[in-house]
């Protein structure tokens, strides 16, 4: 099986669930098992028949959209992971407050 992780946006979509569990050797299939059991996620994450452009899914880290798409192949045991795009924020002088320079994260990978 393979591990679909949700993300807090498309959570009540999914049951409240953080996790499910999916069946399917291609994200495709492994999506539609989803889908099946949750038809209003398929019906955010799904556009067209594809993935919906502000939907981002990774199998291994890496994008779909760089593999083979709908298609990339999902191995047992795999993670994929929804992640829809985030747009907005606030100009520093709108906010209030200088903006600052990124800082590199230190040490081992966050716990959050």
């Amino acid at each position: 099986m393979t591990t679909v992780r949700i993300p807090p946006t498309l959570r009540q979509d999914a049951g409240g669930e953080r996790d499910v569990t999916a069946g399917g050797s291609t994200v495709r299939e492994v999506l539609a098992d989803v889908g099946e059991r949750y038809p209003a996620l398929r019906e955010r994450i799904f556009e067209s028949g594809n993935i919906a452009s502000f939907v981002n899914v990774y199998v291994g880290g890496e994008d779909i959209r760089t593999q083979d798409g709908l298609d990339t192949p999902v191995a047992e045991g795999s993670t994929v992971i929804l992640l829809p795009a985030m747009a907005g924020g606030a100009l520093a002088s709108l906010a209030g407050g200088a903006s600052r320079p990124a800082e590199p994260v230190s040490g081992a990978a966050s716990t959050r």
